[in-house]
């Protein structure tokens, strides 16, 4: 390659690395792999130390990460957050230690301290006098975002370290006093189960999921509004301290046992390594286990330990010359996409997945992957015959993460999701602000477990003894298809289930026979009509009073109910609408399930107030208390707000307690509820 080609490619591959960079670190949209990434740097460096002229000053190899976004107030660190090399393999990293050694002019082995790199996002926190005074990004390195209040919310951070009084000397001779002023930095990240449980959440509530934790993490802690970050499921373990006023940190290892005495999480798999040799077995290791691990890590990293040896091997433009990280290889694969298949999940949620020619894929073979939803397929613009780069990290399920365009035959055909669904053949819908599509089909196979196990827990029709074990032995004997069934089970079907003894089953036959008569707000919540709770159930008995006036309703007359709005309206209109709900609801009558008549409170003395329960109350459940207040007109929240009128406080009070009388709501213990509730059914 000539001068004026490198000079070509160099600025190619720099336009390309600053778009990467803002795709990663500042929309929290990557898209392409870190290999991929990592392959532009390194040919990047290369040819700018083959032709260093051309190096520019703001070169990508000599900046970390991306400029802060103008939604955050910019922070400017104490101390630069630098990123660090990167090895790929054991050969690499024995040249990082020849490299070290070099430097400092010495054979002798040298000792380091090993830890997994989590894949998460970078964050510094500012402490003063022991306090948390800001919270940040690492932004470029040297100035970040302030997210202070967001990070606030992760129960992992202290947001103040307890310091000795007096002059009290510390309870470890090994740890430091807790300086003045210091820069704890760590990872943000979300663990496994916890990224797939919010996932199942957002789908459930119709909004896209996050890719993969390490978005999540990051999408998390961006937001504008911290109560969204407080919702999130975030942790944060800590790896170094970036500035410490005259605290004389010997080693690396004396850093993380200060913090971990300070209380910060550290990560429990950091090790020491004697040599290089060590450090060899420790990824090995820690390759071989990663996909165990509750979180998702991406490699190693490796730290010279000693303090004055960091101090001696100094720093490059963009990283420290003492640390490296070694990554392990790419999880990905490039397969062909056969058909595309829709899956219809336990909440009606429509999933489009790949079904691929089989390939090889971080050690496991794959042939299916999500798409997540036909706005992904868009995005991404997948077709059927397309061939695609496919990832899988951990146990995560495989996703399509690009089309490579560039193979395209022409014989691709577009893929759209379906009008019925195609387990029942009911409609699916797309409801406003939603990228879900879902089947509104109440007898629909695909979701009846969940559906029965709804209809039958204590907020619905509460029948005892039908549990989640029951429910399931019972669909998959094919002695229950949709709720109707329950009431037409005998003694004899229930004995051939397992661990039902004949007391049991009489016990449990009792209790779907009660349950033929429900509130009206009972039943209707049963039915497990999108977004309708058992507040909104109770709004529409009062309100329409029978089953058969309510199905009737418009979204227009829904809409004036109070606390139902447009998207709700819809949801329970459409409901009512589909065809095979209809049936469903007409197979109960028939089955005997009619609803109590609705008493509509003559008097409504508490009509305007609202409550907040904490704790335990000795002389009623917490659910018979919350009847009480709404029988004489008044209204339970579950959280403390300006609209509060009084909280009641039983026993083990926790923080909505303090809450209250922070903000100055009336509180009330259970003896003067009872009264209060007792004066106002007598007025």
């Amino acid at each position: 390659m000539n001068r004026e080609e490198a000079r070509l490619r160099i600025e190619e591959l720099t336009a390309a690395i600053l778009h990467h960079n803002r795709r990663y670190y500042q929309l929290d949209a990557p898209e392409i792999s870190d290999a991929e990434y990592d392959r532009l740097l390194r040919e990047l460096q290369a040819l700018e130390t083959q032709h260093p002229d051309l190096a520019a000053p703001d070169s990508p190899t000599r900046r970390v990460g991306a400029p802060p976004l103008e939604k955050f107030r910019a922070v400017t660190h104490l101390t630069p957050m630098l990123s660090l090399a990167n090895a790929f393999s054991a050969e690499d990293i024995r040249e990082f230690d020849r490299r070290c050694k070099r430097l400092l002019g010495s054979e002798e082995p040298i000792r380091y301290l090993v830890e997994p790199k989590l894949d998460g996002l970078a964050v510094n926190l500012l402490y003063e006098r022991g306090a948390l005074a800001v919270g940040s990004t690492r932004g470029d390195g040297a100035v970040g975002e302030d997210v202070t209040l967001n990070l606030r919310t992760i129960p992992a951070i202290p947001l103040a370290i307890p310091r000795p009084a007096g002059g009290a000397p510390q309870a470890d001779a090994d740890v430091p006093p807790v300086p003045e002023r210091m820069e704890v930095r760590g990872e943000v990240c979300m663990e496994r189960e916890a990224f797939r449980s919010l996932n199942r959440r957002r789908e459930e509530e119709g909004e896209a999921p996050f890719a993969n934790p390490r978005n999540a993490a990051a999408g998390s802690l961006r937001q504008l509004d911290s109560r969204i970050t407080a919702k999130r499921p975030l942790t944060m373990f800590c790896y170094t301290v970036g500035f410490a006023e005259g605290a004389p940190f010997r080693t690396q290892q004396q850093v993380l046992r200060a913090l971990d005495a300070w209380g910060f999480t550290v990560n429990g798999l950091i090790r020491p390594a004697a040599d290089v040799d060590a450090c060899i077995r420790y990824y090995d290791h820690i390759r071989e286990i990663r996909d165990t691990l509750p979180y998702e890590i991406d490699g190693i990293v490796i730290k010279v330990d000693a303090i004055a040896l960091q101090e001696r091997l100094g720093f490059v433009a963009r990283s420290p010359r003492w640390a490296i990280a070694c990554k392990f290889a790419a999880d990905q694969g490039r397969t062909r996409i056969e058909a595309i298949i829709v899956q219809v999940g336990r909440t009606g949620v429509l999933t489009p997945v790949a079904v691929m020619e089989p390939v090889r894929v971080g050690g496991v073979t794959v042939s299916r992957a999500t798409l997540h939803n036909q706005d992904e397929i868009d995005r991404k613009d997948i077709r059927v015959g397309d061939t695609v780069v496919i990832q899988r990290a951990g146990d995560v399920i495989p996703e399509v993460v690009e089309v490579v365009k560039t193979l395209r035959t022409g014989a691709e055909t577009p893929f759209h999701l379906p009008e019925r669904c195609p387990e029942c053949g009911s409609h699916v819908v797309r409801l406003e602000g939603e990228v879900a599509h879902r089947c509104i089909g109440i007898a629909c196979p695909a979701q009846i477990r969940e559906r029965i196990a709804h209809f039958a827990s204590r907020g619905a029709l509460d029948i005892e003894g039908l549990g989640e074990k029951t429910v399931i032995q019972l669909v998959d004997k094919g002695l229950v298809a949709d709720p109707a069934d329950l009431f037409g089970l005998t003694k004899e079907q229930l004995l051939r289930l397992e661990r039902m003894a004949d007391k049991s089953a009489a016990n449990l036959l009792d209790a779907i026979e009660r349950a033929k008569h429900p509130p009206l707000d009972r039943l209707v919540f049963a039915l497990g009509i999108r977004h309708v709770g058992e507040a909104t159930a109770k709004r529409l008995a009062q309100a329409f009073g029978d089953l058969d006036a309510l199905a009737a309703a418009g979204p227009e007359e829904l809409e004036k109910i109070r606390d139902i709005g447009p998207e709700v309206a819809a949801s329970i209109a459409g409901f009512f609408r589909e065809p095979a709900n209809r049936t469903a609801i007409e197979k109960l009558r028939t089955a005997g399930v009619v609803p109590r008549a609705v008493t509509r409170p003559r008097r409504a003395p508490l009509a305007g107030k609202s409550f907040v329960f904490t704790g335990i109350l000795n002389g009623m459940g917490r659910n018979e208390a919350k009847s009480l207040v709404e029988s004489l007109g008044g209204s339970v929240a579950g959280s403390v707000s300006r609209t509060t009128d009084y909280v009641v406080a039983g026993e083990s009070a926790g923080s909505k307690l303090a809450k209250a009388r922070r903000d100055g709501v009336a509180v009330l213990d259970e003896a003067a509820f009872f009264t209060l509730v007792r004066e106002s059914a007598t007025e």
